[in-house]
């Protein structure tokens, strides 16, 4: 069984016992999650498709770690000018485990 969920503004396709890193999610380290953007819910052949939610469908995820991702470098640079900016980058994530989904 697997669903695609929302969070945090990006959709991922999750299915049970899998790892992920998501958008950072206010919870403590250990803390049971539910997430309830369902957006559809697939099972072999079937597959259930929300306008826009799945009524009901529910996924259930616990918090693993809290994190940051790695440095992502920005240089901007205007030829001839003597114009350069540098400027880095590291977005905070939450990682979860899948554990039930419920449709």
């Amino acid at each position: 069984m697997y669903a695609v969920i929302k969070t945090g503004g990006k959709q991922y396709r999750v299915a049970e016992g899998q790892k992920l890193k998501v958008e950072q999610i206010p919870a403590d380290i250990g803390q049971e999650i539910s997430l309830d953007q369902v957006l559809s819910v697939g099972e072999g052949e079937t597959l259930k498709v929300g306008a826009p939610l799945v009524a009901g469908a529910v996924v259930k995820a616990k918090v693993l770690a809290h994190g940051r991702h790695d440095k992502v470098k920005i240089f901007k640079m205007r030829r001839r000018k003597h114009y350069q900016r540098h400027q880095g980058h590291r977005q905070n994530y939450t990682q979860i485990v899948i554990e039930a989904i419920t449709a």
